[in-house]
């Protein structure tokens, strides 16, 4: 009795001890996630939950979104999570979203699951709008979306229409021209077979890359006050705010969020950043060796497999002519046959004519012998002699023409048994013939630029050296001064397309972003984002100031 008694104190004080818990819904940009969260945790208890299950370290780019009363706020890190405006209705949802953009996407996104966070929210901004991209450019973007979600371009897979369902292009871009949505599917798949080669991680940095320049990306609009007050009587600053509240905080928020980055990216890496920069590095060079090794691999099964056709194919015309050499020897056969019995039987009749021709000479003489009494008896003696004379000169020539035939005949026999011989030499030519050669083909020796690894059954085992990533850091730079090659010829790829599809322009569909950036291409102005933040970040803080001044 006492240690059921006790049983039920033990169960009570462990149900009062147990903390009370909250679910919680995180959505990200491509999956959805429900925890329980403690009641007394703090926004940065929670998100840094989220980034452990998504394995992401690179957490400074990053927040949780919510929205309330039509405006989007964000989590804050030292507050607990249910003292913020959120529903109080189970589950509470948060947007997991980039919160800060990097200047250079390439050098600074480290992890490969960071770079696919940025190309979906990214993709879906300027799908959405929310980022103003140039027809051309959201062409080319579309490329390389396609290339991250399809791989390779293969014509015998990627066919006609194989875009149809896909959301790939801004409706005002679609809208803009007069263009049928097969018309764009060529114009993308164009750009998508020249990416061969390009793994997604590979395809969409370089979304990314062209992405970053757009004049509307990393960039938050607010509906402002906008007044200028001088706050210091050396230097004029500009001042506004919002008449929401909560807008002027989310502003002061971002501005903060945005400076603290921009020192960031002023000092040293962490310890922990070039960890994880050495580990991508290695990482980068595992896939590209990994993905050399396959090529290589697919390269020697397609060889086999040419070769293979080639022996098949080879073997197939053995075999006809094969064929048609035994039909040739039996029609040879046939023939010498019929030739031999041809000039057996000419013979006979030559011997027979032969034969009759001697009888008649011999009747001829045995008539002259006789002697004919009477001259009607002479009269009809030498009228027979006569008779017998053409008859024999008939059987003479009748003679010697079966006499040709048969000699022609017996040329023709023994043409056919030369036939019928080269036939069977060529059987037996092609019977001595191998069907197929050897099917182990040696591997190709490794370029002396890779280093060096060895493959046993399905392990890749390598050994990275300091001469290794030095090459590999030659090799990075190189791949940098070829992009900036390849940028020169991308740039006349879009002009090239832009004047093609200008003729197709509805200029009455023209929205006012449209119009500002026609503007700002004609005066050069949209090309020099990049390098006017180059330009800033070089800078001291007077001289930043001052520029701004100028402005």
């Amino acid at each position: 009795m006492a240690g059921a008694i006790a049983s039920r104190m033990s169960f009570s004080s462990l149900k009062r001890k147990q903390p009370k818990t909250f679910t919680v819904r995180i959505v990200t940009m491509d999956a959805e996630m429900e925890f329980n969260c403690e009641m007394k945790w703090k926004g940065k208890d929670l998100f840094d939950l989220v980034c452990r299950t998504l394995g992401l370290r690179e957490t400074w780019f990053f927040g949780l979104q919510y929205t309330i009363k039509d405006t989007v706020a964000w989590l804050k890190m030292d507050k607990k999570v249910l003292d913020h405006d959120v529903s109080k209705e189970e589950p509470v949802t948060f947007h997991f979203l980039a919160k800060f953009y990097p200047e250079n996407a390439e050098e600074e996104l480290v992890q490969e699951i960071t770079q696919h966070l940025f190309f979906l929210q990214v993709k879906k901004q300027i799908l959405d709008e929310k980022i103003y991209c140039p027809p051309e450019a959201s062409v080319l973007l579309a490329s390389y979306a396609v290339q991250a979600k399809y791989g390779d371009y293969d014509p015998s897979v990627h066919k006609r229409g194989f875009l149809a369902q896909e959301e790939l292009l801004p409706k005002r871009v679609i809208n803009l021209y007069q263009m049928t949505p097969e018309m764009w599917e060529e114009r993308i798949t164009a750009w998508y077979a020249e990416h061969r080669g390009r793994a997604r991680d590979e395809a969409e940095m370089e979304y990314l890359k062209i992405a970053q320049d757009l004049e509307m990306y990393g960039v938050n609009y607010f509906t402002i006050r906008f007044t200028i007050k001088p706050l210091d009587k050396k230097i004029d600053v500009f001042k506004f705010n919002s008449s929401k509240l909560r807008v002027n905080k989310l502003i002061l928020q971002l501005c903060i969020g945005n400076h603290d980055l921009f020192m960031r990216r002023r000092k040293a890496d962490s310890l922990e950043v070039q960890q994880m920069k050495a580990q991508a590095r290695e990482e980068k060079a595992r896939k590209q060796m990994e993905r050399q090794r396959l090529a290589r691999e697919k390269q020697m099964r397609e060889e086999a497999e040419r070769t293979r056709d080639e022996l098949e194919r080879r073997l197939l015309q053995m075999k006809e002519e094969a064929t048609m050499a035994n039909e040739a020897l039996m029609r040879s056969e046939e023939t010498a046959d019929l030739l031999a019995e041809k000039a057996q039987i000419t013979e006979e009749e030559a011997k027979l004519l032969a034969q009759k021709a001697a009888e008649a000479e011999q009747e001829m003489q045995r008539i002259k012998a006789t002697a004919i009494r009477t001259e009607e008896e002479k009269r009809l003696m030498e009228q027979k002699v006569l008779e017998a004379e053409v008859l024999a000169l008939k059987m003479a020539e009748e003679s010697e023409r079966r006499a040709k035939e048969a000699d022609q005949l017996k040329q023709d026999l023994q043409e056919a048994r030369e036939a019928e011989r080269r036939a069977k030499q060529k059987l037996l030519e092609m019977a001595a013939k191998p069907t197929y050669p050897p099917m182990n083909p040696i591997p190709a020796p490794l370029p002396p630029d890779i280093p060096n690894f060895d493959i046993i059954g399905d392990s890749l085992s390598f050994d990275f050296k300091d001469t290794d990533m030095k090459r590999l850091s030659m090799e990075i730079e190189k791949e940098k001064v070829e992009y900036m090659e390849k940028s020169k010829h991308l740039q006349e790829q879009l002009n090239e397309l832009k004047t093609e599809i200008e003729a197709l322009k509805l200029k009455e569909r023209e929205t006012a972003l449209d119009i500002l950036h026609n503007e700002n291409s004609d005066r050069g102005s949209t090309s020099s984002k990049h390098n006017t933040i180059k330009k800033l970040t070089l800078q001291s803080a007077k001289s930043r100031v001052a520029f701004f001044e100028e402005l």
